[in-house]
């Protein structure tokens, strides 16, 4: 996971202001086809070739979106792995192993099985196909190493951990597209059927225009991995990395990302602006590292649309993963079971949408991304995942700050939370004090620009 270096600031700066992100951006379709004239300027990828996968980052995501990508093409075949622990690298090659016995998907050498900080660019060096699923923090280097060679990807969200790495990936996004090259990343409500529906239906006009919303993230919380005796606090963070934001970004970012990112959607505008409050009371331990249990925000957009978002971990309360909007004409309630709800201004229903039989979206995005390497077709995400992974990080700010937080103005940051090379012998972003705790953000206190 080696680190590259940062794009220069005046090149980020003038490609980073919120209109440019809205006119350069895919957020109203789930994916850029190119159109035919261009294909004869494609990667040079035929139907018959066997595509080579290389997995970089092996935990439980990982190992899932490489049994997807598997199952995605019968001419496929897992190469390279890489991950920062060889545990993780062993436990993800033997369950893909077993589940692909007999099928020659899984060819993947002990030398190229790589550990480490610099693991990641030699497994990718052996593909025609990555799959970045490390924590978010080392996605930019990652995404830019591989649009750099070449390679095809699929990365899960969130994009980046800060703004200069929100500048990174779109100043690689626009490399991609001039390579011609497919980029998918891992909001798959856009591979999901109920939600494409009710986008289409929201672009014709049936519930007006949204002027408000709500979306929510609310559960019980997540796994916490406590430190081990004999573990530098690097090794400890790189395992327990969902609580340490240059690694995670706060759930706000890394889970709650899928429901603003239908807010983008559905309005069709990225938010001019952000106010809102949190904190942490019941996730309070030394194993929580920095980030919050519960973050409240509105986002303002350009057309006067105002969406309420909620994420929280906290067991034994409310518990809710979807999202409502309120239009001039009607309403939207979407189910992540599938199901899908217009209403009238009265309570009516005017569509339903159920979903039983519908496919895996998880699945759906790997078939669409093998489908268009082998038809020579191009998709591009990353521009909508980078818009979503902004509007989240914004709202951290502002949850963080306890300050308005200005889209044009977040744009310009400069607060780098992943640092150039790091190694095992190097000390994390974030250290605790002499008593283990870590500094907890303070509203009216922290700086996040």
């Amino acid at each position: 996971m080696k680190l590259s270096n940062k794009p220069k600031k005046e090149e980020e700066t003038a490609a980073s202001s919120r209109r440019d992100f809205v006119k350069k951006s895919a957020l109203l379709t789930g994916a850029m086809v190119l159109p035919t004239m261009q294909m004869n300027a494609m990667v040079n990828m035929s139907n018959g070739k066997k595509l080579k996968i290389a997995l970089i980052g092996c935990g439980g995501r990982g190992t899932g979106a490489a049994s997807q990508a598997l199952k995605a093409d019968d001419n496929v075949e897992l190469v390279a792995m890489a991950d920062a622990f060889d545990d993780r690298l062993q436990g993800s090659f033997a369950t893909l192993s077993k589940n692909f016995e007999g099928q020659g998907k899984v060819n993947v050498k002990e030398k190229h099985q790589y550990v480490g900080f610099d693991a990641a660019e030699k497994a990718m060096d052996q593909a025609d196909v990555v799959i970045l699923t490390t924590p978010p923090g080392f996605r930019p280097q990652h995404f830019e190493y591989a649009v750099k060679t070449g390679k095809h990807v699929f990365m899960e969200k969130p994009v980046a951990t800060d703004v200069p790495g929100i500048r990174r990936v779109l100043a690689a996004a626009r490399v991609a597209k001039e390579k011609n090259l497919n980029v998918v990343v891992g909001l798959q409500r856009h591979y999901q059927n109920n939600y494409i529906e009710i986008k289409r239906r929201i672009d014709a006009g049936e519930v007006g225009k949204i002027m408000s919303g709500q979306v929510y993230w609310n559960s019980g919380g997540v796994w916490v991995r406590e430190r081990q005796p004999g573990q530098t606090e690097m090794e400890y963070q790189m395992r327990n990395w969902y609580y340490f934001n240059w690694l995670c970004g706060d759930h706000i970012l890394e889970q709650h990302i899928h429901n603003i990112d239908i807010a983008n959607w559905f309005v069709g505008e990225t938010p001019i602006s952000a106010q809102g409050m949190g904190g942490r009371q019941i996730r309070t331990g030394k194993d929580h590292g920095e980030i919050f249990d519960h973050h409240f925000v509105e986002y303002t957009y350009p057309s006067g649309a105002v969406i309420a978002s909620q994420c929280r971990h906290q067991p034994g309360t409310w518990s809710k993963v979807g999202e409502n909007f309120q239009g001039t004409k009607g309403t939207v309630e979407m189910k992540d079971a599938g199901t899908a709800y217009l209403r009238g201004l009265g309570g009516e229903e005017l569509f339903k949408y159920r979903g039983k039989n519908d496919p895996n979206p998880y699945q759906v995005e790997h078939d669409k991304l093998f489908a268009s390497i082998r038809n020579k077709g191009v998709i591009g995400n990353a521009e909508y995942g980078a818009h979503s992974t902004m509007t989240a990080i914004m709202g951290r700010m502002a949850t963080y700050s306890g300050k308005v937080i200005n889209w044009d103005e977040a744009l310009k940051s400069e607060l780098v939370l992943v640092p150039d090379n790091l190694n095992w012998n190097s000390n994390p972003p974030t250290m605790p004090d002499a008593d283990g705790n870590y500094e907890i953000p303070t509203p009216g206190k922290t700086i996040v620009m």
